[in-house]
């Protein structure tokens, strides 16, 4: 397989996200819901409502948030994502499961960015709350590969200065001090996510380019 997800296959990991975080979610307690994440305020139930919007708000509804928000696309995400998050659980895991099979795609982006959301963004509900989350590697690699490649949307996070190499599938990147583990560690290191990342990483050593 290779590093890009084929349509279909990106498509099914998207719903077997949704579907497995849906059910995660479904059995939380209300003090669980309020647990505080590592995305800046907002806590799981914020992040779990954000993992909906994409595949719900037309054009008109994107544009209406980017005017409350006063043109600053990050403001938007994050006043949308605590606006949805203030619905009740039930409704929240009813939404989540209600777009499984969607392929409505937020303006600028492709397929790859809701299944890079989903499981980033899963991580952190799951990190939070102390769960095991563990994340499919092909689909991990195809997330990691985005945030490499990524330019538009502009990227969020300053890659590392350093050659990535995955232990757990075919996929190598960058050059400079090596840095191995798991695809999904790679992931979590390139999101900006390193505190959570390091534990699974080995650093050192150092060679060519990867990419």
């Amino acid at each position: 397989m290779g590093v890009v997800l084929g349509e279909d296959a990106c498509w099914q990991a998207i719903d077997r996200e949704r579907i497995g975080l849906a059910d995660l979610l479904e059995g939380l307690t209300d003090a669980e819901w309020q647990t505080p994440t590592q995305c800046g305020d907002w806590v799981v139930r914020d992040v779990a409502a954000h993992l909906t919007v994409a595949a719900r708000y037309g054009r008109g509804d994107v544009l209406r948030e980017m005017v409350r928000a006063r043109g600053r696309w990050n403001r938007m995400i994050h006043d949308s994502a605590v606006r949805e998050g203030a619905r009740s659980p039930e409704e929240i895991v009813a939404l989540l499961r209600s777009i499984v099979g969607s392929r409505r795609l937020a303006p600028l982006t492709t397929r790859r960015e809701p299944l890079l959301d989903l499981l980033v963004h899963g991580q952190d509900i799951a990190l939070a709350l102390g769960r095991d989350r563990p994340m499919p590697p092909e689909a991990a690699r195809d997330a990691a590969d985005r945030v490499w490649t990524m330019r538009l949307p502009p990227r969020p996070w300053p890659l590392p200065r350093a050659r990535l190499v995955a232990t757990d599938v075919e996929w190598t990147r960058g050059s400079g001090e090596e840095i191995r583990g798991p695809v999904s560690a790679l992931l979590l290191l390139l999101t900006g996510r390193e505190e959570a990342a390091r534990a699974r990483l080995v650093y050192g050593g150092s060679s060519g380019a990867g990419g």
